[in-house]
């Protein structure tokens, strides 16, 4: 046996973690639209790009945890706690600004 750790996300890792290099990509072309002085709706047209990108990547981190660990954690009568602690996850998601 594995003494690896398995999340929710495990299964999809490599996509998860090709998402998050767009994202860095996205924001490194912020910060040229910037150096170049870009017209500023032109900026924030690329920072809500970017900001959905990030809630695609939540919503898939959330839709994995709620199939693999509050499942686990149901299991282990931990059910409660970690449904609380989601929503608390997802609180703090949609408090942006």
């Amino acid at each position: 046996m594995s003494d690896q750790v398995v999340r929710g996300y495990t299964a999809t890792k490599d996509q998860l973690l090709g998402r998050l290099r767009r994202v860095e990509g996205q924001v490194r072309g912020l910060e040229r639209m910037v150096e170049e002085d870009r017209y500023c709706i032109d900026v924030l047209t690329q920072i809500s790009a970017v900001q959905a990108a990030l809630d695609k990547v939540a919503l898939g981190l959330l839709d994995g945890h709620t199939r693999h660990c509050m499942r686990t954690g149901a299991e282990e009568g931990r059910g409660d706690e970690m449904a609380s602690e989601m929503m608390a996850a997802v609180g703090r998601l949609l408090r942006r600004g």
